[in-house]
């Protein structure tokens, strides 16, 4: 996964459903123990649909999202 991937959030958190889309904007190696091999990154998100009440940007890990759409 790069920036300008459209995205599906697979995992649902407070506010937001599985199965929201979303344009990743930036993205981050973790930092720590976590198994940097598997690809595993922090991706920062805008969410595509409805008005949400703290802002359209969320972090979400790699193993949370799925492809949709890869930029070129």
């Amino acid at each position: 996964m790069k920036v300008g991937n459209l995205v599906r959030i697979t995992r649902a958190s407070i506010g937001v459903p599985a199965g929201t889309m979303g344009l990743i904007l930036s993205s981050y190696e973790t930092r720590g123990d976590y198994d940097t091999a598997a690809g595993e990154k922090i991706h920062i998100l805008q969410l595509i649909g409805s008005s949400f009440p703290w802002g359209q940007n969320r972090r979400y890990l790699t193993r949370d999202l799925e492809v949709i759409n890869e930029s070129r």
